[in-house]
């Protein structure tokens, strides 16, 4: 009777901590997937795709290979829809199946991140011209440190967001410029 319950009390602290464990995984899946700038650039290139698709064709996979191409060809595009451009391009094929099938464009630039895990990585520039200082104290350090390599410079020796924050401010000239 003393084996069988200290046997049970045993089993409920192994499930208990495998039922913990499964709630921080879960959480921390979540929480890597609430970026809201995740995929940014694939999802507005994949949209611009599916806007300058007549709607009878957008189930013809062949269709969707040329209007790939024809939105990548476009002189008007940033640098960075013309990098996920060169990302796509060889795997258009795969793409048109499930954009042919109507998967919302999240979804379809995460799933074809699986085979290129750069593309989800590109993202728009923050904007950071008419900021003032009380507007990048609301940035996060991991933001403003973007914004510096987005500038081609490096805050050497800078620990405190202040120090960041007066680095962005410094390199103000440096903005605006979306070439790599």
């Amino acid at each position: 009777s003393l084996f069988n319950s200290l046997n049970n009390i045993t089993n409920m602290k192994s499930v208990s901590i495998i039922a913990a464990a499964a709630v921080m995984l879960a959480s921390s899946v979540s929480a890597a997937s609430n970026d809201p700038r995740e995929c940014e650039v694939c999802m507005k290139v994949m949209q611009d795709v599916r806007d300058a698709i007549p709607k009878a064709d957008q189930t013809n996979k062949p269709a969707i290979e040329a209007a790939l191409g024809a939105q990548c060809a476009k002189d008007t595009l940033s640098a960075r829809e013309r990098k996920i451009c060169y990302y796509i391009d060889p795997i258009k094929r795969d793409v048109a199946h499930p954009f042919s099938l109507g998967m919302p464009v999240d979804r379809l630039c995460k799933r074809i991140n699986k085979s290129n895990s750069e593309i989800c990585g590109v993202k728009f520039p923050v904007k950071t011209e008419n900021l003032e200082k009380k507007d990048l104290t609301k940035l996060r350090v991991k933001q403003l440190k973007s914004i510096l390599v987005d500038r081609g410079v490096e805050c050497k020796g800078c620990v405190e967001k202040e120090e960041f924050i007066a680095m962005v401010q410094n390199t103000e000239h440096l903005a605006g410029s979306d070439e790599f």
